[in-house]
């Protein structure tokens, strides 16, 4: 009963706490997908959350989830689990109950348009074509949302649904690897940065 009390009581310190942040990785459940390129958001944010020494410990709305407190900011960190094309009715559910602003959310995901390992933050923007984000511009109703894109480079003679769920090449992976031992840095500026200030230094 006691641990039932408590349990609420995180909730609703949780949902009633203003400028809470929702750190998003983007990807596909199951053991089939794991370290495709499609889900190189997974790999970013598992990377973040390992480096605080917490782990995804709960589960609600159709996602996996922690939440955290660094450095005075609250923190969210989201992985759903309906498959990429429906990743924004899981962030929707969460948005609701938490009440969590859309200039607090950031959507960490993969980017055919560019170089495998180069990253790039944006503010806004169209999804490009990837359908998670398609999912998420039309859950929230906005392109308003910050997000890190994270290079998988395309090849042009594989079909783009075979080759975003094909796994990295050994030399991809270390350059994958390399950007991923970077995500605990860039965690912590976007805490401490404005977006601007993020975006000129990680562009």
């Amino acid at each position: 009963m006691f641990l039932r009390v408590l349990s609420i009581m995180s909730i609703i310190i949780w949902r009633i706490g203003d400028g809470m942040k929702l750190i998003v990785g983007l990807g596909n459940p199951g053991r089939e997908y794991d370290k495709t390129r499609h889900n190189v958001g997974f790999m970013a944010i598992d990377r973040i959350v390992d480096s605080l020494g917490i782990s995804f410990d709960r589960t609600k709305f159709g996602g996996i989830y922690t939440t955290f407190c660094v450095d005075g900011n609250k923190v969210m960190f989201l992985k759903p689990q309906e498959y990429m094309n429906l990743s924004g009715e899981v962030i929707r559910r969460f948005v609701d109950f938490f009440d969590i602003s859309v200039s607090d959310i950031l959507v960490i995901h993969d980017d055919l348009d560019l170089d495998v390992g180069r990253i790039k933050l944006r503010a806004h923007g169209s999804s490009g074509g990837h359908n998670g984000l398609k999912n998420i511009e039309f859950n929230l109703a906005t392109q308003n949302y910050h997000r890190l894109k994270i290079g998988i480079s395309r090849d042009r003679m594989i079909d783009v649904k075979d080759y975003v769920l094909g796994r990295f090449s050994s030399s991809d992976m270390d350059i994958i690897n390399d950007v991923l031992s970077c995500m605990p840095g860039l965690f912590y500026d976007y805490l401490n940065y404005s977006f601007d200030k993020l975006m000129s230094k990680y562009n």
